[in-house]
């Protein structure tokens, strides 16, 4: 253990016990581990916190974290599990095998009758394991959903709604909604998609949004940034897609919409990795679309940098993403107080944050041309766009903070 173990006081024998099992956590960066980390750190004042997750594996991978310590009065149990090239699907299989199983272990021996466990959908296999050990040991359980399958892989084809997958995932979410405590949805469309799925469940759903990095996180001059500087694209009139570029987004249509513009003034910017990051690169080399910059993943401390290297951020879903996810990036772009042009589906949480802060625009995933249409009429109006930045930073300020989430968890699992 670190030496901070020294600062957890004898009166934490009396709070209730409350384990987060999620595959990431710190030293993890990415947002997944990021939000999760303040999550149990924000808990820990109020409950005994103990947090069973893996090594990092992805923005991070090659770091390694101690397998038990105490960090910032969380008590954190690191499991083993194989750190294969997640990108390739039968690798990824058994890094959430070997993982799932010594977290399983690891919880089953762990848990006790009256416990609180919040089980979290990273990776999608973890909360079924979890709610069993929970219910075997006598703890009750609650389930954070950030992704919601087996939704997401209809969207992204990698299952048709018909399959045996796609039912027997089905039965399994009856069984494992049956029994939890609370659903914890990050978006309201996800909320009212659950609700169909667990007609006759009586199960309570809640809904908490993630939030802005607002301690890291700022908006800065355009005319000191020093990433557009190096590109040499500071006269241009410059889109930010700035997050995950896997199988759920949409890049296909900004791709199509940047060769059509490929003579404006008008570039792109990329940073973030995913599945279709190869892809990405592959178009812009082949179509000679110089009016695209590709800068795969940054390290989180230079957020402050990228974040505001654009006029306008993108944020892209694929058709049927709704109800299934929420891009957490919105939030620390509404920081940033950068409007935000998005591909997603009417209704959806990231469509109803937009209209109602009125911080941008949205169109359907899927219409290249629809989307040149609208870049073309938004840099037409780069003058009006003040106004616009000051009610997205006012947003992030008063509603996707870290301290009015944590006050939600507090609320939801009391």
């Amino acid at each position: 253990m670190n030496g901070d173990s020294n600062d957890i006081k004898a009166s934490d024998k009396a709070k209730q016990r409350l384990w987060i099992v999620c595959e990431l956590y710190y030293p993890e960066e990415n947002a997944t581990g990021h939000y999760m980390t303040q999550t149990a750190e924000g808990l820990a004042p109020h409950f005994d916190v103990k947090f069973i997750c893996g090594q990092p594996n992805y923005a991070s991978k090659g770091k390694k974290g101690p397998s038990h310590e105490i960090r910032n009065g969380v008590e954190i149990f690191r499991c083993w599990g194989t750190r294969l090239d997640k990108n390739v699907l039968a690798f990824r299989l058994i890094n959430m095998l070997t993982l799932g199983m010594t977290m399983f272990v690891r919880s089953f021996i762990k848990f006790r009758r009256g416990d609180k466990v919040l089980a979290v959908t990273a990776p999608p296999s973890l909360p079924y394991q979890t709610g069993f050990a929970a219910l075997m040991k006598g703890a009750g359980y609650y389930l954070l959903l950030h992704d919601l399958y087996p939704d997401i892989l209809v969207a992204v084809s990698g299952a048709k709604r018909s399959s045996l997958l796609v039912r027997a995932i089905e039965v399994a979410n009856r069984w494992l909604y049956k029994h939890t405590a609370k659903i914890i949805a990050v978006g309201r469309d996800m909320k009212e998609l659950l609700q169909a799925k667990t007609s006759g469940l009586d199960v309570p759903i809640a809904v908490i949004p993630n939030w802005a990095d607002m301690a890291n996180i700022e908006p800065r001059p355009r005319d000191e940034n020093e990433l557009l500087d190096e590109l040499g694209i500071k006269e241009k009139f410059v889109f930010l897609y700035a997050g995950n570029i896997g199988h759920p987004t949409d890049i296909e249509s900004i791709v199509s919409a940047a060769k059509m513009l490929k003579k404006e003034p008008i570039h792109f910017i990329f940073v973030g990795s995913g599945a279709k990051l190869p892809w990405l690169r592959n178009e812009v080399t082949s179509l000679g679309l110089e009016n695209i910059s590709i800068l795969g993943q940054l390290p989180r401390e230079q957020q402050r940098i990228f974040l505001n290297a654009g006029d306008v951020a993108i944020i892209s879903l694929v058709k049927g993403m709704w109800g299934t996810a929420m891009p957490s990036r919105t939030y620390n772009t509404l920081a940033t107080g950068m409007p935000i042009l998005a591909l997603t589906e009417n209704g959806s949480e990231l469509a109803r944050v937009i209209d109602e802060e009125d911080v941008g625009w949205h169109i359907p995933p899927g219409q290249p041309e629809a989307l040149v249409e609208i870049i073309r009429e938004i840099s037409a109006r780069r003058g009006d766009l003040d106004e616009m930045r000051k009610r997205a930073r006012a947003a992030a300020i008063e509603k996707y903070t870290p301290e009015v989430a944590i006050g939600s968890y507090l609320r939801e699992l009391s």
